[in-house]
């Protein structure tokens, strides 16, 4: 039989690279690669990896694999299984007002898989080409129902925030901040002393994908802000937000203040109103009348991975467009605009 024309070697070599595939894992014997280890050996080595945030999305997905396939080893389980463990998950999730059919359940099991076959790709244990849970599809996300809430309203999540509960003053600083900046829950808990900019009013956040910004708030919330500092005696490069005893307050601090509101105000309830709201509501304002490449800066959205296209590389706001839109949000005069 003749050899393969040119031609065919070299649809057979774009082939393998579309696959991730090289020449050397074709021709590399089971010998050659380190024994896959279990999943219970290994969950915690990527555990002590990971970030902290990846660490707390991922967790407990990683601690039911390790309870499902503990003793099995990287290279057992095939997609179907995988998928059949996923099914699995999503019957037996804890039922929530705000469930959507176990579908999240499923999405964050994938995801946490991925993350623990990447790090058993890059550490040699398997190739590309075998990792199961790149061959899993993630169920279809479903659009969000969060949504801006009405100024009626936000006036009155503050009010109850404002007169009921054991700490008005630390709750009241949490809406206007979130208000304010449309920060999420961790860039809020990571805030330090160091990071205020009382002359400029520019504050650090230090959110997820470990992205920082410098914000514009308002001088009155400065104010606010470093009086909180001082009262609770935060060290300069410890938490910010604390409670009266001088403890760092935890994301439990939010679980607690919007059953409180949801117990004044039943549409709260309801609704499974939360603090990602606060953001919805400040940057679709913002994106109303300001547009949309000063809503993106505000929100901090990277441009990586961004559906919006180039485009929005050439079109991206500064940070004094961004402070006029909050000088306008809060009808205050801001340094930086």
């Amino acid at each position: 039989m003749s050899g393969a024309s040119r031609a065919e070697l070299d649809a057979a070599r774009l082939l393998l690279a579309r696959m991730g595939i090289s020449a050397a894992d074709l021709v590399e014997t089971p010998a050659d690669r380190p024994l896959a280890p279990t999943f219970a050996e290994y969950v915690p080595v990527v555990s002590a990896a990971v970030s902290v945030g990846t660490r707390r999305a991922y967790g407990s997905y990683w601690k039911r694999v390790v309870h499902q396939w503990g003793h099995r080893r990287l290279d057992e389980p095939t997609p179907s299984e995988i998928e059949q463990l996923g099914e699995y998950i999503k019957a037996h999730v804890v039922a929530r007002r705000n469930a959507r059919g176990g579908r999240s359940a499923v999405e964050h099991l994938i995801a946490a898989l991925r993350c623990l076959y990447k790090r058993a790709v890059a550490d040699g244990y398997i190739a590309a080409a075998d990792d199961p849970a790149a061959k899993v599809a993630k169920p279809r996300r479903l659009p969000s129902t969060r949504r801006a809430v009405a100024d009626a309203r936000l006036a009155e999540i503050n009010e109850v925030a404002a007169s009921t509960g054991d700490d008005p003053v630390l709750d009241s600083l949490l809406l206007r901040l979130h208000t304010e900046t449309a920060c999420r829950r961790g860039g809020a808990l990571a805030l330090r002393p160091v990071d205020l900019d009382p002359e400029q009013c520019l504050i650090l956040l230090r959110e997820k994908g470990d992205t920082t910004r410098w914000q514009p708030v308002s001088p009155t919330l400065m104010r606010h802000l470093q009086r909180h500092t001082d009262n609770r005696h935060a060290p300069p490069a410890g938490q910010l937000l604390r409670y009266r005893d001088g403890r760092p307050i935890t994301r439990r601090r939010y679980d607690h203040l919007w059953v409180r509101i949801g117990e004044h105000l039943p549409w709260v309830y309801v609704q499974q109103i939360s603090t990602h709201w606060l953001r919805h509501t400040t940057l679709t304002w913002v994106e109303r009348n300001f547009g949309y490449a000063v809503a993106r800066e505000y929100a901090g959205h990277s441009d990586s991975g961004s559906s919006a296209g180039t485009t929005a590389t050439y079109v991206r706001a500064t940070l004094h467009e961004v402070a006029r839109a909050l000088a306008a949000l809060t009808n205050e005069s801001h340094p930086l605009a």
